[in-house]
């Protein structure tokens, strides 16, 4: 029979794969377990926290175990967009424009962005959404004056990311990725609760030495991870002609 734990992990992980418990709904609670399989608190937690561990489930404090959402691995050292992760994992992707405007950069704003006081900017906001549920709030500005095409675009065919690569080839970018707490309004477009923790990824983009966008995106801590693969600097230089 092997050990409890283990018939615990194999017993919830056949339900998951099944299709039984989809994503988002809420597993037995301790307790419960406890009960059906004659065994102690300590055994079940154990095989919960192997559960945690290969992204099945994610446990809340105070409100249980649920079955995990879908995680998309997002690939840091590329610059990708969401769309095109999307369908390479397999799922559906859609997104909404939230808000467009035009706008020009305050000093301190282009200070901390290291562009030009009084440049115009485009300013969008979108939500983008994977399999029926919000995974990211992306909040971009696009410099007008490295991408006018910009001023006129809708962005209502295409998400701005997958447009800017269309469009406008960089040959610099920053990535800053950091842990966050949702706060009311993130928390209410990607329907999770307020405080709770998120992932940012804040990129910027230059062409040469103008810069092209600054974005920053926002995810649920429990629905993307980040992944990239790479090997010491030494082992590609000897690769090179």
């Amino acid at each position: 029979m092997g050990p409890i734990h283990q018939r615990i992990f194999n017993d919830i992980e056949a339900r998951i794969i099944s299709g039984d418990w989809r994503p988002g709904d809420r597993i037995p609670n301790e307790h419960d377990l406890v009960e059906q399989y004659q065994c102690s608190r300590m055994t079940v937690s154990k095989a919960l926290s192997i559960l945690v561990e290969r992204g099945l489930i994610v446990r809340k404090r105070r409100a249980g175990s649920f079955v995990a959402s879908p995680q998309i691995d997002r690939t840091v050292m590329d610059i990708q967009d969401i769309s095109t992760e999307a369908a390479l994992a397999g799922y559906e992707h859609r997104y909404e424009i939230l808000a467009r405007s035009i706008d020009t950069l305050g000093s301190a704003e282009a200070g901390q962005l290291r562009a030009p006081a009084g440049a115009e900017v485009l300013r969008i906001q979108c939500l983008h959404i994977v399999d029926g549920k919000p995974i990211a709030i992306e909040r971009r500005l696009i410099l007008l004056e490295t991408v006018p095409l910009a001023r006129h675009e809708t962005f209502s065919a295409i998400p701005p990311s997958k447009w800017l690569l269309s469009q406008v080839p960089w040959s610099k970018a920053r990535h800053v990725i950091r842990a966050v707490s949702a706060d009311a309004s993130t928390a209410r477009m990607l329907q999770i609760e307020r405080g709770e923790p998120c992932l940012s990824l804040i990129r910027q983009t230059w062409q040469n030495e103008r810069m092209v966008t600054h974005v920053e995106i926002t995810h649920p801590g429990d629905r993307f991870q980040f992944a990239s693969t790479f090997q010491p600097a030494e082992k590609r230089a000897r690769r090179q002609p």
